[in-house]
């Protein structure tokens, strides 16, 4: 399935919880969201900040997400296990809807999936965030689509890029970030100093109001890894 919209959230959990949700998460809420046509491309912990899980969710449609979120959030295994998830959690609400900003720029929706128990992967993902004043224009998707072979180079090649979706948010019970004007890039794990020395990441930085950069490691069920 192509992935036309996705999720990118961001919870913040209690002291020493994270290890405990992901065990959770890996466990009960993987197949059964795929149930519902759900995608889950990418599950991580967040490197710089230790009370942080970060996974991505994909959908077919903005339609597709809203049926398959009723159901899954109706569905047996949410109701079993939410208030254990929810134990967890401080805040669930840092969530980014974003779409893809050419057709085949978004994540693939399918890949190995290892089972539960399995070796953890020695990898690193990346996330970028470009925030902006204003929506993302042609003239950045240009920018950003000529950095591409400098960023190769560099070694922080681009698996996938986004731009936020405008479209309602018709879940109203999972909130999402509003007024926002975001453009996200994912790569793997690559070396900082070496970006900062590649010109076109001067100019890829140069419009936005923030950057920022999330560095993750994949958890064991990770698809992106």
């Amino acid at each position: 399935m192509t992935i036309a919209v996705a999720e990118l959230r961001r919870y913040t959990l209690h002291p020493g919880r994270r290890d405990e949700l992901i065990e959770l998460f890996e466990r009960e809420f993987i197949e059964t969201q795929e149930e519902t046509g759900i995608v889950l491309p990418g599950q991580f912990r967040d490197l710089d900040d230790p009370g942080r899980f970060v996974w991505l969710r994909g959908f077919a449609s903005m339609d597709e997400r809203r049926e398959a979120l009723t159901a899954f959030y109706g569905g047996p295994a949410w109701k079993e296990h939410r208030d254990a998830a929810n134990a967890t959690m401080i805040d669930s609400d840092d969530v980014l809807l974003l779409r893809p900003v050419r057709p085949g720029s978004g994540l693939p929706g399918d890949g190995y999936r290892p089972r539960v128990g399995a070796e953890p992967p020695d990898s690193r993902v990346t996330i970028v965030l470009h925030h902006f004043q204003r929506p993302v224009g042609e003239e950045f998707r240009r920018v950003f689509e000529a950095a591409i072979p400098a960023l190769e180079h560099a070694g922080a090649g681009p698996l996938a890029y986004y731009e936020t979706e405008y479209a309602e948010n018709d879940f109203p019970g999972l909130p999402v970030r509003t007024g926002e004007h975001v453009f996200m890039w994912v790569t793997r794990g690559y070396d900082p100093a070496r970006l900062a020395e590649c010109p076109q990441w001067a100019a890829l930085t140069a419009g936005a109001v923030r950057t920022v950069r999330l560095t993750l490691a994949p958890t064991v069920r990770s698809l992106l890894r």
